[in-house]
This record gives C-alpha cells, sequence and structure tokens, in this order.
C-alpha cells in the first residue's frame, strides 16, 4: 500500500493527484483480486480481460 509522506500538503497539486491516483489502482487492483474479477485494460487498440491471477503480485 502507498503510504504519503507526512508533507503531502506541501506537494505541488500534480503530484498529490499523482499518489492518489497510485493508491486509487492499488485498491481497484486488490479488489479485483479479493473478488476473483478479471480486470480490463487498453493493450494494443483493443480492450483485454486480464484474469485475477495474472493481477497477483508474484513472490
Amino acid at each position: 500500500m502507498i503510504k504519503p509522506p507526512l508533507n503531502v500538503l506541501e506537494l505541488p497539486l500534480f503530484e498529490r493527484a499523482a499518489l492518489a491516483m497510485e493508491a486509487a489502482m492499488e485498491r481497484v487492483i486488490e479488489e479485483h483480486v479479493r473478488e476473483g474479477l478479471p480486470l480490463y485494460v487498453w493493450r494494443d487498440g483493443k480492450v483485454v480481460a486480464v484474469p485475477a491471477e495474472e493481477l497477483r503480485p508474484r513472490s
């Protein structure tokens, strides 16, 4: 999980937005893995389903 720096309010708005977007994507991926749902992404000009098994971090 992404932990924001202590001085997050001192960061420029675009950096705070990027941190928020990364945290949101982490939560979406975690939810899809937990529920066993595919995640749909745009790849090579097409929408592709990525199975939940491929979303799990590799150890």
